[in-house]
């Protein structure tokens, strides 16, 4: 019961015993005055009829007491008139059952007993005495009058004290209501958000109360913001260029091998190298500043051009030297984009007179495929860029540009119909808790048969569903296997479901993932994720899409987390259930100290909000190991096993 409901409560058992005591003295009080009156009115009766029957009684008339008698008695005021002689016999007595209203309630009755007393009259006549009579009222009168009291009172009491709870239940609400937001501002806290109280009540007591929980919540806020500061600190400490705000050679060589190397799904892309000839000289000659200004403005146009591509890789290897990888583009569209590049940046070397006789900038544009690996894709570009510094050349193309892959026919007909079909073949990774070693959940991946039956990786078909424009029919089709496969299996490990962008931000797909929850009870066994570049793309779409997660009791999670150059104070907004730390990230844990600093202080932060955390593309015991050390909450990669099929 609410505080309001229990001083509401408290305040009207007190009117109960106010008015039942108020009743009770009313009550006795107005019976003894009504016993008082039927005494007396019995009295003067007997006083009365003394007066008139003294004679008849004398004289033993009695027919003509008789006839008197009856003649009061029919008013219905008494219940017995006796008249006796002076030798105690009864000349004449008249008795009527006690009748009381059927507006008196037995209850009443009962409760109140009223028993009217009996006066008498001794009669004398010409000085002798002729006998007495006796007369006692009617009780059923004082019942009646004391009823009618007792519900014109009750009446009151019920019409007043309605008005009374209702009024101070009004006030206590208004007197209260800081208190409300108290308890607001705890659930809030709980659930890792910052609410503070603007209003500040005047009463004393409330005002400390609300001005204390605001200080508190404004230093746990603090805490967190400061933590987060510090450890986007030592994230762009470890993994970004100080200088051009890129990821640095360690964070892009673990990044091109986290996609290319293991994971091998990038997919066909175009890699662009760029080197800034004489770098050294450019110092000497013009400054550090001018020569720092020139590197910042060249690594954002590389960016610039980066961002429009997704998933793309941008940073700077080296003091001269930077590396973009984006998707696959056609021949034309790269060659417009790396000649306006190099104008761009050319003409802001022109203007700081930076390389008036030689080209600004060396580019070398390069090509991968599935196969590429990190290593080889840094190899064949160098080698260009080298080249391209020989000849004393701007931008080095490769001799022969193999073209945008395209899919046969045949082939996009069948991954159409597989997945309008939904035909898609499911496979799981599972992660493993880092101290019980059960399966937390189990990610699952999503492949298609080709026509010999064997699955296809991703990387082998995602094209060409881009291509159709069928991205979110694929996360449909995931979603409709992942529940009804809980359905069936209602007691197997949390199943976990990677969602685009794209779809997310699908109109009416919303109402689509509602209808089907609606229709599947699916507490707490199915988790959908959605990459951290995408949650960065727009926040607020993401906060509401979680809300709808949480009301029908579905885990949120961010994938990728840690990798993004915005940080990660978005998280304290999205408030995911879990992370996962990206694998780029882990690759080293085991031999850098650099690294592991970094893990546990990210880790200590969000466990701080009540979120667990991850860890992606764990291969080695030697990482468990670590990670175990960090107080990492699950462990997921090909160490657990390869991927299984969901059956």
């Amino acid at each position: 019961m609410s505080l309001l409901n229990q001083l509401t409560a408290a305040v009207f058992a007190v009117l109960i015993g106010l008015v039942s005591g108020t009743l009770y003295i009313m009550s006795d009080s107005s019976k003894e005055m009504l016993l008082h009156q039927l005494e007396s009115h019995g009295q003067d009766t007997a006083t009365h009829l003394g007066l008139y029957l003294a004679p008849y009684m004398a004289d033993e008339d009695t027919a003509m007491i008789e006839t008197t008698v009856n003649a009061i008695f029919d008013s219905g005021f008494y219940h017995k008139i006796e008249v006796t002689n002076a030798d105690q016999k009864t000349l004449f007595s008249s008795t009527t059952p006690v009748i009381i209203s059927e507006k008196v309630p037995q209850w009443f009755l009962k409760l109140v007993q009223i028993t009217p007393p009996s006066m008498e009259r001794e009669i004398s006549h010409q000085w002798r005495k002729v006998g007495k009579i006796k007369v006692q009222s009617r009780a059923g009168y004082a019942y009646e009058q004391l009823w009618k009291g007792a519900e014109k009172t009750l009446i009151w009491f019920i019409s007043l004290a309605l008005i009374a709870v209702l009024s101070l239940s009004y006030l206590l609400r208004l007197i209260l209501r800081p208190l409300k937001g108290v308890e607001e501002q705890a659930t809030a806290l709980s659930e890792r958000k910052y609410v503070e109280q603007k209003q500040i009540p005047k009463t004393r007591e409330l005002k400390n109360v609300v001005e204390a929980m605001n200080r508190m919540v404004r230093r746990v806020h603090l805490m967190f913001d400061e933590q987060s500061r510090h450890i986007d600190d030592l994230r762009k400490t470890a993994y970004q260029d100080n200088l051009t705000g890129l990821a640095n050679q360690r964070s892009t060589q673990a990044q091109l091998c986290d996609w290319l190397d293991y994971r091998k799904e990038f997919g066909p892309g175009t890699c662009i190298y760029l080197h800034i000839p004489n770098l050294q000289a450019l110092n000497e000659k013009f400054g550090e500043e001018k020569a720092n200004n020139f590197l910042r403005y060249t690594a954002k146009q590389l960016e610039n051009l980066s961002i429009r591509y997704q998933p793309n890789i941008v940073g700077r290897l080296s003091g001269a030297d930077f590396i973009a990888l984006i998707p696959e583009t056609d021949e034309e569209t790269i060659k417009c984009e790396i000649t306006k590049l190099n104008h761009t940046i050319k003409t802001r070397a022109d203007f700081e007179n930076i390389s008036p006789d030689q080209p600004a900038v060396h580019i070398s544009v390069t090509q991968s495929t599935d196969d590429t690996s990190a290593a080889q894709l840094l190899s064949e570009a160098r080698i260009l860029v080298r080249q391209a510094a020989i000849e004393k050349t701007d931008i080095q193309f490769p001799e022969q540009f193999t073209g945008t892959q395209v899919a046969s026919s045949s082939w996009q007909e069948h991954v159409a119909n597989a997945i309008n079909n939904k035909q898609v073949f499911l496979q799981f990774q599972k992660v493993l808790s880092s101290t019980e070693k059960k399966p937390l959940q189990r990610e699952l991946l999503v492949r298609i048969l080709n026509r010999e039956n064997i699955p296809c990786t991703a990387n082998e078909f995602i094209h060409v569903v881009k291509e159709l424009g069928l991205i979110e029919a694929l996360d449909k089709a995931v979603l409709e296997r992942a529940i009804e496969y809980i359905s069936h299996n209602p007691t197997s490990s949390p199943l976990t479901v990677n969602l685009t962008q794209q779809t997310i931000h699908t109109e009416n797909f919303d109402k689509w993932l509602r209808r089907k929850l609606g229709k599947h009870p699916l507490k707490g066994k199915l988790n959908i994720e959605i990459n951290e570049t995408a949650v960065l793309n727009d926040v607020e779409h993401i906060v509401r899409f979680r809300d709808l997660l949480r009301k029908n009791s579905i885990g949120f999670g961010v994938d990728n987390f840690g990798i993004h150059p915005s940080g990660f104070s978005y998280i304290y907004a999205v408030q995911p259930d879990y992370i996962k730390i990206d694998g780029s990230l882990i690759r080293e844990v085991d031999h850098s100290a650099e690294d592991r600093f970094f893990i546990s202080s990210l880790i200590t932060a969000v466990h701080s909000l009540g979120i667990e955390v991850y860890a992606e593309r764990v291969e080695k015991q030697s990482q468990v190991e670590q990670l175990i050390l960090l107080n990492i909450d699950g462990t997921q990669g090909f160490l657990h096993g390869r991927p299984e099929a969901l059956v």
